[in-house]
């Protein structure tokens, strides 16, 4: 039996993709000490990843399937195909950016003002590579880990970090001068695998899937009942994806209507619809929107 070799992010966003993979129709179970975990397809095999080593599997095709940042794809200068940008969850989705930060008292200002420094940062290759576009002659050296502190030390003259909020930069004292990139994640396939004709069948069903339960995050169904004479009234007060769906009740004076919204506008707005005459109203989940 054909088989599409998928690789999980492990890391930050391990638990997040397995449980939207759940939302999308996939079961996918493993221990702490597996590195290939067992999935509810027989189509699927799956291999946990880092997400820093990724495209570079995937460009190999020791994956057909895998999902990574946007920048370690730059990084690594992958030659892949990418399937799908992931713009649509709080969580997978959000950008992140990729920033040069120093002490708050350091007397740099802007990029240029890096000539013959040192910099710190986990992307090297794309950090040279920007800064040796710009003709800025830096020194940049890999960091293993706790990257703020080298600079918070004065080991480096700045560092390049991700940020999402920039909250733990100021936490530290630190100061963002320049952005050089933002980053999301993204689906992305071996060429090879996207020129064989089953694999891209397969490929195609989980992009519908992933970005139907993605689209799906943070939104609500309500359903109710309203009268008539309040119809033109609760119908104003609904968002909804195109337009609400309202069909008539056996009652020929009562019609029901339901609605897709934003879960973050349900506080207010369930209140706001009884005072306009709505009855009944329900809301529930949905694991996807396609």
């Amino acid at each position: 039996m054909k088989q599409l070799r998928l690789g999980i992010p492990k890391g930050s966003l391990e638990a997040y993709t397995v449980d939207l993979f759940k939302k999308a129709g996939w079961r996918i179970t493993y221990d702490d000490r597996s590195y290939f975990p067992d999935v509810d397809d027989e189509e699927l095999s799956c291999t946990l990843v880092r997400a820093q080593e990724m495209s570079r599997y995937v460009e190999s095709g020791t994956l057909d399937l895998g999902l990574t940042g946007r920048d370690w794809i730059l990084e690594n200068g992958s030659d892949i195909v990418v399937v799908q940008d992931l713009v649509y969850s709080k969580v997978l989705a959000k950008q992140a950016r990729w920033v040069l930060v120093v002490r708050e008292d350091s007397p740099i200002q802007k990029i240029e003002d890096l000539q013959g420094k040192k910099i710190s940062t986990e992307l090297v290759n794309f950090t040279k590579k920007y800064f040796a576009e710009r003709k800025i002659n830096v020194q940049v050296e890999f960091s293993w880990g706790a990257t703020e502190a080298k600079v918070v030390e004065g080991l480096v003259d700045a560092i390049v970090e991700v940020t999402e909020t920039g909250s733990t930069i100021r936490a530290n004292k630190l100061r963002i001068v320049h952005e050089l990139m933002k980053t999301n994640t993204q689906l992305i396939a071996n060429k090879d695998a996207w020129a064989d004709p089953w694999k891209k069948r397969k490929i195609e069903q989980i992009r519908i899937l992933l970005v139907g339960s993605l689209q799906a995050m943070g939104k609500v169904v309500l359903k109710m009942n309203v009268s008539k004479e309040n119809l033109g009234r609760v119908v104003l007060l609904l968002p909804s994806l195109k337009a609400p769906t309202i069909s008539g009740l056996f009652n020929e004076e009562w019609y029901a209507i339901e609605t897709v919204v934003d879960r973050s506008i349900v506080r207010e707005l369930i209140p706001l619809l009884q005072e306009a005459g709505a009855e009944g109203i329900i809301e529930y989940s949905l694991n996807k929107v396609i």
